[in-house]
C-alpha cells in the first residue's frame, strides 16, 4: 500500500484596503495601509532641547548634574534618550547618530522602535529626533564669568623681595591641579588671591598649601546674612596664610637654642632649599640641618641677607680644609666638601686684596671660577641673633656661577606653563631666570614639577 505525503502551503490573502496579495495577519491590511493609519511614534517629540556648557565643555543631566561627554559617544546617546518622552511606550530596537556639521547646534539620533498594534501585530518604525544645542553656564563656570562671587578668600603672603617662591607654588598647583575649584586667582602685593564659592574648596587649598610650604594661617569670617527664622548665618571666610621668609640661598642666623636642638650647627647658615620643610647647611662643616614648620614657628629667624644682594666674586686660590668634628654633632652632608678659598671681587679683580672664606662647595669649585656670595664685611645687618656673635667671616660663598646667564636662557629648550596669575615671565625678569636656574641646578626640586618641551628651539 502506498502511502502519499502532501505539502500544505499558506495561502496569500487579499488587503482589505488596497487588495494587494499578502501574507495572513490579524489586521488582514499590509504595511503600507497600516502605517497610514497607525503611527506608534505619535506620542514621541521629534525635537528636545540639549543644555551645553561653553566654559567646561559639559552636558547638563537633569536635574543638576553636569556631563563629560565627546560627539557621537555613548555616554552623550544615553543621555539623549534619557531626554526622550514617551520613549517608554515602545520597545527600542536601535539607535545610533546621524552625521551633523560640528558648528550647526544640532545634533540627530536615528531611533528603530516597535510596538504590538493589533493582537500578534507588530509593527517596526524608524525616525528621526533633532536635538537642539541651547549654550547654558554650568555653576562653576557662572562663578568664573562672575569674577566677583565667591564665599571663601585665601590671601597667601611672604615678606620677601622677590617672586621666586610664588614661581615654584604656580608649577606646584597646576600639577595637582588644586585650582580647579577657584572662581577666581588674583596676583596681588606681595603674594596672591583665591576666591572660592564654598569654604569646602578653601579648606582643600589651605590643607595643599600647608602641606607643600611652611606657613601659618588664621581665620576670619564676615557675616552677610542671618535668617532669623530658621537660625541660620551666612559668612564670607577669609584666610591670611603667611609663608616664612626664608628662601633659598639666603643667610640665616638661627637662635642659640635653636642651634644647639638642630645638633651644634652654626649659627650662621645658608639654605639649601625650601619645601616643606627648610634645609640648611653649614658652610664651614657642611653640616646639615632641617626645621620642620612648627619648629620654625616656635623660634623663628628671618633672613641676614637676600638673594637680592649677592656679589660676584672670583675664585683665587683653592685649599683642602681641616674640619674637626665633635661627638653629638649632627648630620654631615656627604655632596658637599669643605674648603678654604681666596676670593675677591669680580669688580676689584687685580686691585684690591683677596678675602679668606670657608666654603661647602669644594667639590664644584675651581681656581678661577666665578662665584655668588655676601659680603659681609661691607654689609650694614640689622639682626638680634647675629649681633651676639664673637667673630663673624668677611664673605659667605652660596654658589657657583653655570656659564653666561643670556647663553644658557638661549639654550635652554624646555618650559613651564603657567596659571596667566602673572605674564611678567620675560627674558628681562630677573625673578623668573633665578628660578629656572634653580630648577636647572637642583634635581630635588625639579622632580616636584611638570617640565615641558620648548618645541620652538628643538
Amino acid at each position: 500500500m502506498e502511502s502519499m505525503t502532501v505539502k500544505q502551503s499558506i495561502g496569500k490573502i487579499l488587503c482589505c484596503e488596497c487588495g494587494t496579495p499578502i501574507d495572513p495577519n490579524p489586521s488582514n491590511q499590509c504595511i503600507g495601509c497600516i502605517r497610514t493609519k497607525v503611527d506608534i511614534t505619535e506620542d514621541i517629540p521629534k525635537s528636545a532641547p540639549l543644555c551645553f556648557c561653553r566654559g567646561c565643555e559639559r552636558y547638563l543631566d537633569p536635574p543638576s548634574c553636569w556631563l563629560k561627554a565627546a560627539l557621537e559617544s555613548r555616554e552623550l546617546l544615553r543621555l539623549c534618550l534619557k531626554k526622550v518622552k514617551g520613549l517608554n511606550q515602545v520597545r527600542l530596537v536601535n539607535a545610533g547618530f546621524l552625521w551633523t556639521e560640528e558648528h550647526s547646534k544640532r545634533i540627530k539620533v536615528k531611533l528603530t522602535v516597535e510596538k504590538e498594534i493589533h493582537s500578534g501585530a507588530v509593527l517596526q518604525q524608524q525616525f528621526v529626533i533633532e536635538f537642539i544645542i541651547q549654550h547654558q553656564l554650568c555653576d562653576e563656570c557662572h562663578r568664573v564669568e562672575a569674577k566677583d562671587y565667591w564665599n571663601s578668600l585665601i590671601q597667601l603672603r611672604q615678606k620677601t623681595d622677590h617672586k621666586r617662591t610664588f614661581y615654584y607654588l604656580e608649577q606646584l598647583i597646576a600639577k595637582h591641579r588644586v585650582h580647579t575649584q577657584t572662581s577666581n586667582i588674583k596676583a596681588a602685593h606681595g603674594g596672591m588671591d583665591f576666591y572660592f564659592g564654598s569654604e569646602q574648596a578653601s579648606n582643600k587649598m589651605l590643607d595643599f598649601l600647608t602641606s607643600v610650604v611652611p606657613c601659618k594661617w588664621t581665620k576670619s569670617k564676615k557675616l552677610k546674612s542671618h535668617d532669623i527664622h530658621s537660625n541660620t548665618y551666612n559668612y564670607k571666610i577669609t584666610y591670611s596664610v603667611e609663608i616664612v621668609p626664608i628662601c633659598k640661598d639666603s643667610v640665616v642666623c638661627l637662635p642659640a637654642k635653636l642651634s644647639h636642638q638642630l645638633g651644634g650647627i652654626s649659627q650662621l647658615c645658608i639654605v639649601l632649599r625650601v619645601t616643606n620643610n627648610i634645609f640648611l647647611i653649614d658652610p664651614s662643616t657642611a653640616q646639615v640641618a632641617e626645621v620642620s614648620n612648627a619648629l620654625y614657628w616656635r623660634s623663628p629667624f628671618n633672613a641676614v641677607c637676600s638673594s637680592k644682594k649677592l656679589t660676584e666674586f672670583i675664585v683665587i686660590d683653592i685649599n683642602e680644609a681641616d674640619v674637626k668634628h665633635f661627638k653629638g654633632q649632627g648630620q654631615v652632608s656627604k655632596k658637599h666638601k669643605v674648603v678654604e678659598l681666596w676670593v675677591q671681587r669680580a669688580e676689584e679683580l687685580g686691585v684690591g686684596n683677596p678675602v679668606f672664606c670657608l666654603s661647602h662647595l669644594g667639590n664644584v669649585v675651581r681656581h678661577g671660577d666665578s662665584v655668588l656670595g655676601y659680603d659681609l664685611k661691607n654689609s650694614n645687618v640689622n639682626d638680634s641673633n647675629m649681633e651676639k656673635l664673637p667673630d663673624l667671616p668677611d664673605v659667605i660663598i652660596v654658589k657657583k656661577i653655570f656659564g653666561d646667564r643670556a647663553t644658557r636662557n638661549r639654550k635652554r629648550k624646555w618650559k613651564l606653563r603657567h596659571l596667566g596669575i602673572d605674564d611678567d615671565i620675560s627674558s628681562q625678569n630677573r625673578d623668573y631666570i633665578d628660578f629656572l636656574e634653580d630648577l636647572e641646578e637642583d634635581p630635588t626640586i625639579r622632580a616636584n614639577i611638570n617640565i615641558y618641551r620648548n618645541e620652538d628651539k628643538v
